[in-house]
């Protein structure tokens, strides 16, 4: 929204501001379902049993397609492709150089093929903290709906049933908080959006109680979020409703098996996972049985180890067929995953990955001990009470820092010292750990939560 949008929406009653939501989106979605993304849903759900070989034959076509593309409509590309033989066979792909987040920022205006106005814009922080804008063309955006949509239709979604969605939008005025109202509601298509900047201790038995009187079907969003509204509802004994909620997609942070446990758990439904971008990553999706997909169809995906040979573990590198507008090429995303050379029986035959590791930055690094990474991280809650959330910082090899948000009733000193011993199990005994007690832990900017804040570099 523009700046009188914003006056006018900030300025308006919780009944009007409701109204603008639901027209904003009807706008929204009118640009973003048209007929492509009908034709994009249409191919993909035929192609939803598609044997391997044939998955691969339809990644080498688009793959053809898009260096083609991008080698006639990108300068950065161009130049970085001259003097290699055919870079648009797939074969030749490692002949191509990779590219980083702060190389593509700094090249952005060479890397572009459309001006801005032409396309639609997505916002993503770089490791310098400056933002890295990425243009998407009208298709491409159809196409990754219709991937996403493809997902969760299988699970029964479709727009218009009863959504409960935790994203990065702050939707809420001065009087919201007043009223210890956290949400704002889009009549036409059914979705309450609910606020992820305002995830205290104060305020969640609001969210729980809310959620038990709007009764949605989905949830959707950041797992932190509802996360911390699930583990406030388990410890003060608020039974949720069996059979309300059908599934649960949960967005742009990493899902750890505690997570997965304490959503599945207290919501009494399934999570089904799905990785993607803001940038425009291709799909990594979730079946029915529980196991992860790559989506051959969205694009190319490459793991290799610190040294940047191939391998089954390690650092993500992809090349996304739905990136026209900004295109990603061997795209050093910041990622781990750890492929797996299992099978499923689901009926979808794309390859599996075993785990999504999450950024390369989420992990503690001990001298002693090595990378302790997210999952071992936040497993140092069990046989824990009374912490409500809590952050790691790292800053030096030597020292940690932990931010405790605590429920005084419950955390004692026998609690703290579990917890410390959790800790000092994962990083070893010659690490500093500081316990902080604050009131609040901030999310980021972007409305997300951060188990690990690590600034070490090139560990």
């Amino acid at each position: 929204m523009g700046n009188i949008k914003e006056q006018i929406y900030s300025k308006s009653p919780h009944f009007i501001q409701n109204c603008i939501v639901s027209l904003y989106n009807i706008l929204a979605y009118k640009k973003r379902y048209s007929k492509k993304y009908k034709l994009y849903l249409a191919q993909y759900k035929k192609n939803n049993t598609l044997s391997l070989s044939q998955l691969k034959h339809i990644q080498e076509e688009k793959y053809k397609s898009f260096i083609t593309y991008v080698n006639n409509k990108s300068l950065y590309y161009k130049t970085a492709f001259s003097g290699i033989e055919s870079p648009e066979n797939l074969t030749n792909i490692t002949k191509l150089p990779i590219v980083d987040k702060e190389t593509l920022r700094k090249n952005i205006e060479d890397v572009y093929t459309i001006k801005k106005s032409e396309g639609g814009i997505s916002k993503t922080g770089g490791t310098t903290g400056k933002s890295l804008e990425v243009v998407f063309t009208f298709d491409d955006i159809e196409e990754r709906f219709a991937i996403l949509d493809n997902f969760r239709n299988s699970f029964g979604y479709k727009l218009g049933k009863k959504t409960a969605w935790f994203s990065g939008k702050n939707l809420l005025s001065h009087r919201d908080l007043k009223k210890n109202r956290f949400w704002k509601t889009d009549y036409f298509y059914k979705v309450k959006y609910y606020s992820t900047f305002h995830i205290h201790n104060k305020y969640l038995g609001y969210y729980v109680q809310d959620l038990i009187t709007y009764a949605p079907e989905y949830m959707v969003g950041f797992p932190s979020t509802m996360y911390e509204i699930a583990k406030y509802g388990m410890a003060h004994n608020i039974d949720f409703p069996a059979h309300t909620i059908k599934a649960i997609f949960p967005t742009a942070e990493t899902i750890t098996n505690d997570i997965r446990e304490v959503l599945e758990g207290y919501f009494k439904t399934n999570l089904y996972n799905q990785y993607a971008s803001s940038e425009g990553a291709p799909f990594i999706l979730e079946c029915k049985n529980k196991k992860l997909h790559l989506e051959l169809q969205s694009g190319i995906f490459e793991v290799f180890d610190d040294h940047f040979n191939p391998s089954q573990k390690g650092r993500l590198v992809i090349t996304s067929f739905n990136t026209h507008g900004t295109p990603l090429i061997r795209y050093d995303i910041g990622d781990q995953i750890e492929l797996s050379d299992e099978t499923c029986t689901c009926g979808n035959h794309n390859p599996l990955v075993k785990e999504i590791l999450g950024r390369i930055s989420d992990y503690i690094y001990s001298e002693e001990i090595g990378k302790i990474n997210l999952g071992n991280i936040s497993n140092s809650l069990k046989g824990v009470k009374g912490i409500v959330k809590f952050q790691i910082q790292q800053n030096t090899m030597d020292k940690i820092v932990v931010l405790i948000e605590k429920d005084e009733k419950q955390y004692t000193t026998k609690y703290e010292e579990i917890f410390l011993k959790n800790l000092r199990d994962r990083v070893g005994n010659k690490m500093t750990i500081e316990l902080k007690y604050v009131d609040e832990i901030p999310v980021e900017k972007s409305g997300k939560f951060r188990i690990v804040k690590n600034s070490l570099k090139g560990v």
